[in-house]
């Protein structure tokens, strides 16, 4: 049995769940989202908790079981509390501005990089080197913050680019200049 899989996704007040036979919707105070699964595996919902369960063990049913609780929980965590990722610019004369839904970002280069911001996702800035990325679908807040991230990766030798808050980058030692 799955570990991930087995476990009962609480449902906290506020939040609804309708489940089809091809699809679930959670519906929460921050909005609504939807996620399709596959018929191998059953979703039930008892009072204040909802559980995943397969139909046949199958590999592929298997593997599924704890897919679709993961993805469940996310739909239901991110419309009750939301997630966000912190971006950090690290440079001299590196910066990030925002004017209306994009995204301007000064980071070396002879342009200055401009980021359009997906709806459903919400950028603010933290002085001009923090961006916050925080939205409720899981898979579109990592997705921006990765896309915003590759613009100017950090280098190993100074550091310099965008790095997520909890990244630690491995440095490298320069030429010794020793002749």
């Amino acid at each position: 049995m799955s570990r991930i899989g087995k476990m009962p996704v609480a449902i906290p007040a506020g939040v609804k769940i309708n489940v089809t036979p091809e699809s679930f919707t959670v519906e929460g105070p921050k909005g609504k989202l939807t996620q399709s699964y596959l018929p191998e595996v059953e979703i039930k919902i008892d009072g204040g908790v909802a559980q995943v369960s397969r139909k046949s063990e199958t590999k592929v049913a298997k593997s599924l079981h704890g897919l679709y609780r993961k993805l469940l929980f996310n739909l239901v965590e991110g419309v009750s509390k939301g997630f966000s990722k912190t971006l950090l610019i690290s440079g001299v004369g590196y910066r990030a501005e925002l004017k209306g839904k994009s995204l301007l970002l000064n980071l070396g280069y002879s342009n200055q990089m401009e980021y359009i911001v997906p709806d459903g996702i919400t950028i603010v800035l933290e002085g001009q080197t923090k961006i916050q990325v925080s939205g409720i679908d899981k898979v579109q807040v990592g997705q921006v913050s990765a896309e915003i991230r590759s613009i100017r990766p950090p280098e190993p030798y100074k550091g310099k680019g965008i790095k997520y808050d909890t990244e630690v980058i491995r440095r490298k030692v320069g030429k010794s200049g020793i002749k």
